[in-house]
């Protein structure tokens, strides 16, 4: 699968293809009707499919104070769109000249001077251009001008509700990552690079592979079951710590998976790691012996869940 920059024309096999476009943040169902609209239309006229999205996300662009909200990195976008029969991931880089263009103007210059579309699907509720002021109206009048189609997809529901990022992060920030994983159609994941620490987990017989959270949203801080997809493919389940560790000082904010029965050095290495079912809240301990018998019946536990 092929990732290209928005700002430049996209090569000749993948010009009059079908476009989904979007933030499509997370991926979760009702991105995935997006762009499985897209990708079908693109397979029944026999034209790539691609997928146009925008990084940073706008918000942050907007409110660059925001708390950390992502989903998804660009990365795990990529595999996820090309899992779904995608051909082309195309990123919109989203700066200050992006947000003044017009809606008119991204129609000729984004979707037809540069991404050649034949057709563009969206979610009804899509807006773009300086200060939102295009919509899917305006997207299939002006793209009737310029030879492409657009079409929408309704939002999905489930429970009686639209799916939407927003209620997805409301869920993991509750602590409730099962349901968002409905949502998601997978348990959310924090994908980083292992970095060392100060390595008390090891003294305690319980070693950790630390993660920076980076731009990832925050979900409720405490102890997870979690399962890991290492660098060569293993698949590893294990608990893990997500807070700012108030037992040690200074505080420090991690993602501390600890694997069972796993010996090697992760150290430097890729790794993903998804957060399965949330078992308690982030706690203070007097001791490491009271922290070490706790970390004992959360390993447990998480074994239980992931049996094994």
């Amino acid at each position: 699968m092929e990732r290209l920059d928005g700002g430049s024309a996209v090569p000749s096999h993948l010009a009059g293809g079908i476009v989904a476009l979007g933030n499509f943040d997370g991926f979760h169902l009702g991105h995935q009707a997006v762009v499985g609209r897209a990708v079908a239309r693109a397979r029944a006229e026999g034209r790539p499919a691609l997928v146009a999205t925008f990084d940073p996300h706008p918000v942050r662009h907007f409110r660059p104070d925001a708390p950390p909200f992502r989903l998804t990195t660009p990365d795990q976008r990529q595999r996820l769109f090309a899992a779904a029969g995608v051909d082309a991931m195309v990123i919109f880089h989203f700066d200050a000249a992006l947000a003044a263009l017009s809606a008119e103007d991204f129609i000729a210059t984004g979707l037809h001077r540069n991404l050649a579309a034949a057709g563009v699907v969206t979610g009804e509720d899509f807006t773009f251009g300086h200060r939102k002021s295009g919509n899917v109206a305006l997207l299939a009048a002006r793209g009737s001008a310029h030879g492409f189609t657009a079409e929408t997809v309704a939002a999905v529901t489930l429970d009686g509700e639209p799916v939407s990022s927003t209620r997805i992060r409301t869920l993991l920030r509750a602590g409730k990552p099962r349901e968002a994983a409905r949502l998601l159609t997978r348990p959310f994941a924090v994908e980083g690079i292992v970095q060392h620490g100060d390595k008390v987990g090891r003294t305690i017989g319980y070693p950790t592979a630390n993660l920076d959270m980076g731009k990832y949203l925050r979900p409720a801080y405490g102890i997870y079951a979690v399962t890991a997809t290492l660098a060569d493919g293993r698949r590893l389940n294990g608990a893990a710590n997500l807070g700012i560790r108030p037992t040690f000082d200074p505080p420090k904010e991690l993602l501390e998976p600890y694997f069972f029965d796993f010996s090697g050095d992760l150290y430097g290495q890729p790794i993903e790691v998804a957060l399965i079912d949330y078992l308690r809240a982030e706690a203070k301990f007097d001791s490491l012996d009271a922290l070490t018998r706790q970390m004992a019946r959360d390993c447990a536990a998480a074994r239980a869940l992931l049996g094994g």
